[in-house]
């Protein structure tokens, strides 16, 4: 029997570069709090939640349909965000091709009566999740990410990491 998907969008990292994010795990102050298994590493575009069978195909033709460029994102800050209680990585500077690809997307998944996030975009890689405050840090070394696909990917949580598995990819050209 078909059943709901927990689905979102998001750039999936190389071995490469994903050995670089988990390395920034090394880097945080080793404290309480659940630690993002290396394979679940990723940003993400649109988070869809639990999506009905009949909304899956619709939600594959509008990403099929997303015209983008690759680009390159430099992973260059560490911070923390309390209400979620999340240590992350991300870029300083949002490249105008990601937004681009957020907003495509988020038009053509309206299609499919998805509704758009109400907060600003804000692309991060999540490390650690809930743990206490810690401090900024701008990367003596950054992390260079060429960006050249998203994925369709799906939330199976409860079981042994990794917790996410690739549902779709698309390239970007």
């Amino acid at each position: 029997m078909a059943r709901n998907k927990r689905l979102f969008f998001a750039l999936w990292p190389d071995q490469e570069v994903r050995s670089q994010l988990a390395g920034l795990q090394t880097l945080l102050p080793q404290v309480q709090g659940n630690w993002v298994h290396p394979m679940d590493l990723h940003i993400t575009l649109q988070f869809l939640g639990s999506v009905p069978v009949n909304q899956q195909h619709c939600i594959l033709q509008a990403a099929s349909a997303v015209q983008a460029v690759p680009f390159a994102l430099e992973i260059n800050h560490l911070d923390f965000w309390p209400k979620p209680r999340i240590a992350w990585a991300g870029p300083e500077k949002t490249p105008e091709e990601l937004l681009r690809l957020v907003k495509t997307l988020g038009r053509n998944l309206r299609e499919c009566g998805c509704k758009p996030e109400k907060s600003p975009y804000r692309p991060h890689v999540t490390l650690l999740r809930k743990t206490t405050p810690g401090m900024a840090l701008v990367l003596p070394q950054p992390v260079f990410w060429p960006v050249e696909h998203f994925v369709l990917a799906e939330s199976c949580p409860g079981s042994e990491p990794p917790w996410y598995k690739i549902v779709e990819s698309w390239p970007l050209s």
